[in-house]
């Protein structure tokens, strides 16, 4: 089971290599570690469900108030065909026109819309690229090298200047090792790292090693506690996902807003348009009454 993060840099090595069954010079089996793996599952990070592209695109294009701007531009199409048809030697093209930029405009909407959810669904993307592809694990006493993804729970890793950390590791042994953490805190400067508890707070101890980081100079050992989505990294990413995922308080007070507007304005269209059909307009201006004050009203793109 994966450890806590708050106490694996108080709590002694010793205590750490009984906990995990690893032995401090050969390492973990290979037996071992595949156990693990299977308990565990792969040290990578899941990816959000993600709707298909095109689908996402249809839902931004066609989805919520846009559905009725392109109603309202479809109706004044048919209102234009419909005057030309009635119309043939004075006609205007005002119907013509108001449909073309209404569909212009919940076009160029839709698709920064689009891209807007893209961005977002990118970020974990972002997260998985910071992973290292290979790493060196000591197992059965020798140094092996194998993929980032199959490193499990009490893994001996070494490191070097160069490599990113594959994993949220206590430090074992250092040789200048030195580490860029500022995808997680910011800090432009390099870190030293040793395996001695310098602080109780986790990110700003120097005994251990994140993953996702950079290991800019020196090297040494390392011993792998939390892995995939358990990593500090992991949970960071977790927390960013939900949070562009999810609607916070005041999206979701302006979406009931903007729904209220909504349905205001097709009510105030439709009461409008049955006076105006009352009072003997044609149908194409009664429509046209309608159109507008939709369109007037909708609160798109807030």
């Amino acid at each position: 089971m994966p450890s806590s993060l708050s106490k694996d840099h108080i709590c002694p090595i010793d205590e750490l290599y009984k906990r995990f069954g690893t032995d401090p010079v050969k390492g973990l089996t290979a037996a071992e570690a595949e156990a693990k793996l299977v308990r565990n599952g792969k040290n990578k990070l899941t990816p959000p469900k993600a709707k298909p592209k095109w689908l996402l695109f249809i839902i931004n294009l066609f989805g919520g108030f846009n559905l009725l701007l392109w109603i309202g531009a479809g109706a004044s199409e048919v209102s234009y065909i419909i005057e030309r048809f009635q119309k043939p030697n004075d006609f205007k093209n005002d119907n013509l026109y108001l449909g073309i930029i209404l569909a212009f405009v919940v076009t160029i909407t839709g698709i920064f819309q689009y891209f807007q959810e893209m961005k977002s669904s990118d970020i974990m993307k972002g997260f998985n690229e910071m992973a290292s592809p290979m790493a060196h694990v000591i197992r059965d006493g020798h140094v092996q090298e194998i993929k980032c993804e199959d490193i499990v729970i009490g893994e001996i890793v070494e490191i070097n200047g160069g490599d990113k950390v594959p994993a949220d590791m206590r430090i074992i042994e250092s040789r200048g090792l030195k580490v860029d953490n500022s995808t997680l805190t910011g800090e432009n400067e390099p870190v030293s790292k040793s395996p001695e508890k310098t602080s109780d707070n986790p990110l700003e101890t120097k005994n251990l090693m994140f993953f996702g980081t950079n290991v800019v100079e020196g090297n040494g050992k390392g011993l792998v506690f939390l892995t995939g989505d358990h990593t500090y990294m992991g949970k960071l990413a977790g927390l960013t996902m939900n949070v562009t995922s999810g609607k916070t308080p005041i999206r979701k007070e302006m979406d009931n807003f903007i729904k209220i507007i909504g349905c205001v304005a097709v009510g105030i269209g439709v009461i409008f348009f049955a006076i105006a059909l009352i009072y003997q307009y044609n149908f194409l201006e009664a429509l046209l009454f309608l159109i507008g004050i939709i369109v007037a009203n909708v609160p798109e793109g807030i």
